[in-house]
């Protein structure tokens, strides 16, 4: 574990992150929503197959290929679809809304998928980051009207996205995390290649710059490169902790959405990032959020090697040393 690089490298992906739902508005604006959704993730997996070629990247074990499963599931398959479906009629300032529940599910994930225990002052920030986010937004107005089937599409998002996050996390402390994400976009292809086709029959892509501008950047940066940085980062920093520096995407994609979409930024944005950053602070700064719990039957700590000695975490199922080293992570 190395908090201060896992901020890092989870920043780094918060940022890339930020500006899907934008990307995915201007694009489904004339492309087809199941085209966006799982033509990004074919296209991502064509520069996963070269990454893992050129690296020489070793196949994963048999558990790895479950937990992957799950990973596409998630984060390839899940909150394309789902995002892609509720930004045909929602705006991405709205989206904004419903994913600022997303740290919470990834923390809460991160209990039952990875084992940590996050302490009560954790939760304590956590809970107040959110109340800000959802105030700022319910002031701005971006909170308004019943729950709709695009509000339905957006929790499904939230709730596999989070899971896949999670799983992923977990799977970056012995894959890394570039290789987690390339093994899950190819794992997809047999359900992405053909949804893609089909939708490319019925509903035949066409659209300007801005609309390829935006299949692009979902393609190139949300698909494939921000997860190198974020996976990374919950590897190094805990699932938990470092999935809470999400509590500023919101903020960040009501900036882009004015950008991009020309929606109205007022002064009170930056008062409420600030906050939420403080937030975020108090989180990073939380003792044992990042220490997953042994489980039954586990290694004590007698039987753990002393600093500096050897240890089978730098080797996969393949046997290949080194290969889970966080300093390979993002390389």
């Amino acid at each position: 574990m190395r908090p201060g690089a896992g901020v890092a490298l989870g920043t780094l992906g918060v940022l890339a992150f930020s500006m899907s739902l934008p990307a995915t508005r201007v694009a489904v604006h004339t492309l087809d929503p199941w085209f966006v959704a799982f033509g990004r993730a074919v296209g991502a997996a064509l520069l996963a197959w070269a990454y893992l070629r050129l690296t020489g990247a070793p196949r994963p074990t048999r558990d790895q290929w479950r937990g992957l499963s799950i990973v596409a599931l998630g984060v390839v398959v899940g909150f394309p679809l789902f995002t892609s479906l509720a930004l045909t009629t929602q705006t991405s300032a709205h989206g904004a809304v419903v994913v600022t529940v997303l740290p919470a599910m990834t923390a809460v994930f991160a209990v039952l998928r990875a084992g940590e225990r996050p302490p009560p002052l954790f939760w304590i920030a956590g809970a107040a980051g959110l109340a800000l986010v959802l105030a700022f937004l319910a002031a701005g107005g971006s909170m308004r009207g019943a729950l709709s089937f695009a509000d339905l599409f957006l929790l499904a998002a939230v709730v596999l996205c989070g899971l896949g996050y999670a799983e992923g996390g977990r799977l970056a402390r012995e894959l890394g995390g570039a290789r987690t994400i390339c093994w899950a976009l190819l794992l997809s292809l047999p359900v992405t290649v053909p949804v893609t086709a089909v939708a490319a029959l019925v509903h035949p892509p066409q659209g300007g710059v801005a609309t390829w501008a935006g299949f692009g950047y979902l393609t190139v940066v949300s698909m494939f490169l921000g997860f190198f940085a974020w996976y990374a980062g919950l590897a190094r920093g805990g699932i938990a902790k470092v999935g809470q520096i999400q509590l500023v995407q919101p903020v960040l994609t009501l900036f882009w959405s004015a950008v991009l979409l020309g929606e109205a930024v007022t002064p009170g944005t930056l008062v409420v990032a600030g906050a939420v950053l403080a937030c975020v602070v108090l989180i990073q700064r939380t003792r044992g959020g990042a220490t997953p719990a042994h489980a039954p039957g586990g290694p004590s700590s007698a039987d753990r090697p002393a600093p500096g000695g050897p240890s089978s975490a730098g080797r996969d199922g393949a046997g290949h040393a080194g290969d889970v080293r966080v300093a390979d992570e993002v390389s």
